[in-house]
């Protein structure tokens, strides 16, 4: 599984008031702790006014490289955000994100086609967020004649299929592990990725929700998300579900993790 660290983000209280303080040494620490909880990427989102936003990125960026050298994921709903934001990682991260709405898609692929950036991409377009798998998967379509028309390899695209909202959905995760799965048929060494706590927004015990979704998505073919990796429960249920899929040879990941303190006792 790919983890996508999420704490370093303007639209969690703590973090938007750490960053309106300029408070530093918050936000160090939050990639500190997220590097050693053993993260793939540290998400950096800094959600503030569109006015300031490059500068908040420029300073979030460096103070996440002043502590650690996990690459970047550079977050934003402005794709030009992003692209210019890419200017201030010291190595190759994850553009999160581009959709099929407007031209997000050809000015983020201009950029990063000839780079090793990896790209998540949302399977939602001009007409909105799909209702239906066909719809989902049509769009998925139409963006990977995109990725193919710009040379971008497979491995290098995290699909999100676009997880709701478990309390008003009419079907469950159904249709989302039916996304899954055809796109993981169609290109297997393409990610999926997701927001685990989408699923479980208006819930209580949010906590239940978010595993038992993440252990179903996993069979389906999910290998990436976007989640907290301080929360041992959940990394731990990670590191069971891959070696219980068969991922992970004697167990090895899960012991070493273990071990290591990410999940099931503190270091």
């Amino acid at each position: 599984m790919i983890i996508i660290g999420e704490k370093i983000n303007g639209a969690i209280p703590s973090t938007a008031k750490a960053i309106a303080a300029k408070d530093a040494e918050f936000i160090k620490n939050l990639a500190k702790i997220q590097t050693e909880a053993g993260v793939d990427y540290i998400d950096v989102c800094a959600s503030v006014d569109d006015d300031i936003e490059l500068e908040t990125m420029k300073w979030l960026i460096d103070l996440v490289q002043e502590v650690t050298d996990t690459p970047i994921a550079v977050d934003s709903p402005n794709v030009y955000t992003c692209i210019e934001a890419m200017k201030y990682c010291n190595k190759p991260g994850l553009f999160n994100s581009v959709s099929l709405e407007g031209d997000k898609v050809d000015a983020a692929f201009k950029v990063i086609a000839d780079t090793k950036w990896e790209c998540v991409a949302l399977l939602n377009s001009d007409k909105g967020i799909p209702k239906t798998a066909k719809d989902r998967l049509d769009v998925f379509a139409d963006l990977m004649a995109k990725v193919n028309e710009y040379g971008i390899d497979p491995s290098r695209m995290h699909i999100d299929p676009l997880v709701e909202m478990l309390c008003t959905s009419e079907d469950g995760i159904a249709m989302v592990v039916e996304v899954i799965k055809s796109i993981k048929e169609q290109y297997p060494t393409i990610h999926v990725t997701g927001a685990v706590s989408n699923i479980s927004f208006n819930l209580p015990a949010r906590k239940m929700v978010n595993m038992g979704f993440t252990v179903l998505a996993m069979n389906a073919g999910l290998d990436s998300a976007i989640l907290d990796p301080t929360n041992g429960d959940l990394m731990g249920i990670i590191f069971a579900t891959e070696a219980l899929l068969g991922e992970d040879d004697y167990c090895m990941e899960y012991i070493g993790a273990y071990r290591e303190g990410i999940f099931g006792q503190k270091k």
